[in-house]
Parts: C-alpha cells; structure tokens; sequence
C-alpha cells in the first residue's frame, strides 16, 4: 500500500495485536475500520506515532486524497474539541490517514472527542460523518 499523501510506501506497525500502516517518508499512519478505536484506548499506543509535528503540519494541508484501500476520494474531517485536529476519511471503507504526530496529539488531548467528527468541505453543512447530505440551496 502506498501513501495517500506523500505516495511512498508504507509498512506494518503492530502494536498490542493492533495493525496499522505507517508511511516510510512522511510517517502518516493508515488506522483500518476499527483500529484507530482500538488503539485510542490502549495504554503508551501513541508510541506508533514517530513522526515529526512540523512535517505533518505541511502534509495536513494536503486534504485532497484518495483512499489506499478502495480508491474512493477521502474527506476532510474535523473532531470535535479544543485543541481540535484535522485528519481524512474514506466514505466507502470507513479507513482514516492521520498525517505525522497527529494521533500523538490525539491521545495528548482527551477532550478531543471521536466520534464527535465533523466533515470539513466548503458548500457542505457541518453534518456527522454518517450522513454525507450536500448543503440545500
């Protein structure tokens, strides 16, 4: 599998019984439908997230990208809280890509709340992600 953002490759990371990807260059992490829940709630799992806070700043503005498991376009997502964070979503496979250091920010922040996620896209309502509806005009 190749990365969304940055196109290189990623590689396997287990932690706990959990797999993720984790891109060689920019050290995104890939979470499947279920890991990112998973690893949220386990002990010293921000370990997977070695990369570097200011090159996932530059990657974060990359939001246009398409999903490394089924090809469908991501969305830009928001969660809820403060500090908030921004990461991508695929609509189809429900897999989510977390550009460097942004789990670690996650796990940082409680009062982040997932699965309080908001899509982040001009000329759409803020809905939750479960109901993609377009903006009525």
């Amino acid at each position: 599998m190749n990365c969304p953002k940055c196109f290189s490759s990623m590689v396997k990371v287990l932690f706990e019984g959990v797999e993720v990807d984790r891109c060689v260059d920019c050290h995104g992490l890939w979470f499947d439908v279920s890991e990112r829940e998973d690893l949220v709630k386990r002990r010293a799992s921000e370990a997977i997230d070695n990369g570097d806070a200011q090159l996932g700043s530059e990657f974060n503005r990359v939001n246009f990208i398409f999903c490394p498991r089924c090809g469908s376009q991501m969305m830009p997502m928001v969660a809820r809280g403060r500090p908030r964070i921004e990461f991508e979503q695929c609509t189809i496979c429900a897999g989510s890509f977390f550009d460097a250091s942004e789990f670690r920010f996650l796990k940082q922040h409680p009062s982040i709340r997932l699965p309080g996620v908001y899509i982040k896209m001009p000329g759409w309502i803020h809905h939750r992600a479960s109901s993609l509806s377009r903006a009525a005009t």
